[in-house]
């Protein structure tokens, strides 16, 4: 682990992300269009550490560039328990053998230009039986790194070079908040 990453994961471990009954609320410094619709609840929120992979390829115009393939980290509850993984899809996986699957909503620029952006995810399909069986909407925030390689890396002797850029971040895991009758 690099040093920059060695700081970004001290950074965010120091956010409390463990959910408990009094703090199933969005947190209210979340940017309005990253907000999950009202009815729904903070199930988990996990810390994730890993990388953003990215792939250097020709453009269409005959130069190249870098293109996102896929994430993978590992995620941590309560900042040291292992709880699951982030792979392409995007995918989240629990340890119970749970999956959701999610498609980007919205997205808005981290305060920090060198980490990637925040994003609203909506749940899309489930497997198997778990934590993860009713999510409904994942939020990315609290990033730090995992920005594409510099454009200049990325030429004719570069192609199909794979490129691991470290990140963190932190998920927010909602569900559907249960109905009160009276």
């Amino acid at each position: 682990m690099t040093q920059t990453l060695r700081v970004l994961v001290a950074t965010l471990f120091l956010v409390p992300l463990t959910a408990t009954p009094s703090a199933l609320e969005q947190p209210d410094w979340i940017p309005e269009r990253l907000r999950v619709p009202a009815g729904h609840e903070v199930l988990l929120r996990a810390s994730a550490v890993g990388v953003q992979i990215y792939g250097c390829r020709a453009t269409k115009n005959g130069g190249f560039e870098w293109v996102f393939r896929a994430p993978e980290a590992a995620l941590f509850r309560g900042n040291v328990e292992l709880t699951g993984t982030h792979f392409a899809g995007p995918n989240w996986q629990a340890r119970d053998g749970s999956r959701v699957f999610g498609m980007r909503i919205e997205s808005s620029d981290a305060p920090n230009p060198s980490s990637i952006p925040w994003l609203l995810l909506q749940a899309v399909s489930h497997e198997g039986s778990g934590i993860f069986s009713n999510v409904t909407y994942i939020q990315r925030l609290l990033t730090g790194g995992g920005v594409a390689p510099a454009p200049s890396t990325c030429d004719a002797a570069h192609e199909g070079d794979e490129a691991r850029v470290e990140y963190i971040a932190a998920y927010y895991f909602y569900v559907e908040a249960p109905t009160t009758e009276k």
